[in-house]
């Protein structure tokens, strides 16, 4: 499933002879300011980037996890990634997701992105809500939570593995 952003494309992740998303996954993974957000994924090889793109093509299969890569429009270059993950089609819920290339930040890529996930969550799989939680020392996810038009429903009563307070946003059709 592709989807026409705008500015960019949301496609799946690929790694094939044509697109090769691997070697930009990688240096995404091994920024700082990504690592200290995303614990549980780690690409320093080929081979586990290959896995990644494997496992989210197999969340689609299995309506667990919509994933897209956000590509530049002309040459597919991978700028970030946005999903719904815990995807739950008979209650109609999702949580939202977004990461975009540490080359790529600041642009407003994860707004655009995130918008036309949303877009889709709602109107082709008929979501009724989607929340959005990130660390509370994660300014640019509160600037994009609010941009996506998410209500602040506030910290939740769990940390996050980083230890740091979550921040839970939610979104309604």
């Amino acid at each position: 499933m592709e989807i026409n952003a705008g500015t960019y494309y949301l496609r799946q992740l690929r790694a094939d002879r044509h697109i090769d998303d691997r070697p930009l996954l990688m240096e995404a993974f091994a920024d700082p300011t990504h690592r200290k957000y995303v614990l549980n994924y780690r690409l320093r090889t080929l081979d586990e980037a290959t896995e990644y793109v494997a496992l989210r093509a197999a969340q689609w299969a299995g309506d667990e996890r919509c994933s897209w890569a956000i590509a530049e429009p002309t040459s597919g270059r991978l700028l970030g990634e946005v999903g719904l993950r815990e995807l739950d089609l008979d209650a109609a819920y999702a949580e939202a997701t977004i990461w975009v290339h540490p080359a790529e930040r600041g642009k407003g890529i994860a707004t655009t992105a995130l918008t036309a996930a949303l877009r889709f969550g709602f109107g082709g799989l008929g979501l009724r809500e989607v929340t959005y939680r990130y660390e509370e020392s994660n300014t640019a996810s509160a600037i994009v939570a609010e941009r996506c038009g998410f209500t602040l429903l506030g910290p939740e009563a769990e940390h996050a593995p980083t230890g740091e307070r979550l921040i839970r946003w939610h979104r309604t059709s």
